[in-house]
């Protein structure tokens, strides 16, 4: 029975079914489970002279987010510390709600120049460029002949 279905709709289905293992892996549990998500939509794209990195961060601030480089690999870390309370006017709560959470991403990069990489934080999104290290090429040069 199995020879008779054909091919191209059995590899059909197995496209279908191994994406969607990967867009189910891809995603965080949390977010699965209808809890904030731990990480962030980064896209980088190469270029012969840097790397340019656009992280989507909406609702921080600059003083929220850090940007380091150690040993390689580039962290991206924004924490959130939100506290929005009302009280009556005996102090007591009437509704507290609180929100904490820290979204870190980390990529390994080589060959870059650490001392010239930019980043800036515009409308929600944290943009780098990281330029990647140009060794000195050689100059000409005369080689004697003994």
């Amino acid at each position: 029975m199995f020879d008779l279905i054909p091919r191209k709709h059995y590899e059909d289905t197995f496209k279908k079914m191994l994406k969607a293992m990967n867009e189910f892996f891809d995603e965080p549990f949390d977010s699965l489970l209808g809890n904030e998500p731990h990480s962030f939509r980064t896209d980088i794209i190469e270029k012969d002279d840097a790397y340019y990195v656009e992280a989507e961060l909406p609702g921080f601030t600059k003083d929220e987010i850090q940007v380091e480089i150690e040993n390689n690999y580039l962290t991206i870390r924004a924490k959130r510390e939100e506290k929005n309370e009302a009280k009556d006017e005996n102090r007591r709560f009437i509704r507290q709600e609180r929100r904490y959470g820290e979204y870190v991403r980390r990529f390994y990069v080589d060959n870059i120049n650490e001392q010239d990489i930019k980043a800036k934080l515009e409308n929600g999104v944290l943009k780098l460029e990281i330029p990647k290290y140009q060794p000195e090429k050689s100059k000409k040069k005369q080689i004697p002949i003994e």
